[in-house]
């Protein structure tokens, strides 16, 4: 197993710059607000869960319908961050074979494993968008309070559509690789052995810290 790191500019772009950075910058503040949605949930769900516990506790008090608030509301924790991740490339794959690569055999085989994901999410976003759609003729709701099920159902379809994009945009990243190697990466996460992912990490520690030590001075 080995691990990836993206290649995204952490600053706005340059006037100059590639129009697939500036795509992959802009592209990666949705994801980014998203990622935010999907943390302040964790933290919301949390707040809830000891409110429940201690209304129920010490008050006899419990959340009216609390099983089905945090089912309905689990589902942005659980997906409405996967789009950041794959730009972070900080997803678990298996790569045995991908970090003895170097150059273009290593971005084609790249490049037709997100062909592959574009097939299976552009199927998954087509099924959970009928899934939705379903949930609202019908009128799905939960067993308890009957609470409406369309909203959490339209999360999966958004969320796989703009993960579709961000394939689509690293689609074109790798293309740009294949057709030269000697270009940057832009808009792709690198795969990296397990040692240079930890240099990586040591480096960035080092970079944070001197950082620091420059702003107050020491």
């Amino acid at each position: 197993m080995a691990t990836a790191h993206g290649t995204s500019p952490e600053g706005p772009p340059a006037a100059g710059a590639p129009l697939i950075t500036r795509l992959d910058y802009w592209y990666g503040q949705i994801e980014e607000k998203l990622n935010l949605i999907a943390a302040l949930s964790i933290f919301v769900l949390m707040v809830v869960g000891m409110v429940q516990i201690l209304g129920r506790t010490l008050f006899d008090f419990p959340i009216y319908g609390y099983i089905d608030w945090i089912e309905s509301f689990a589902i942005l924790y659980a997906i409405l961050g996967i789009s950041y991740c794959q730009r972070q490339g900080s997803h678990i794959r298996m790569e045995i074979l991908l970090v003895q690569l170097r150059g273009r055999g290593l971005w084609l085989l790249e490049m037709l494993g997100i062909l592959l994901a574009l097939i299976v999410i552009g199927a998954l976003v087509y099924s959970t968008w009928e899934n939705f759609e379903r949930a609202w003729r019908i009128g799905d709701s939960s067993m308890d309070i009957k609470l409406p099920l369309w909203p959490s159902k339209l999360v999966v379809p958004v969320a796989l559509a703009v993960l579709w994009l961000r394939l689509l945009l690293q689609l074109a990243g790798y293309l740009r690789l294949v057709a030269n190697p000697r270009q940057p990466p832009l808009a792709v996460p690198v795969p990296h052995s397990v040692a240079e992912a930890a240099r990586l990490e040591i480096e960035e520690i080092e970079r944070l810290a001197a950082a620091e030590r420059h702003r107050t001075g020491g």
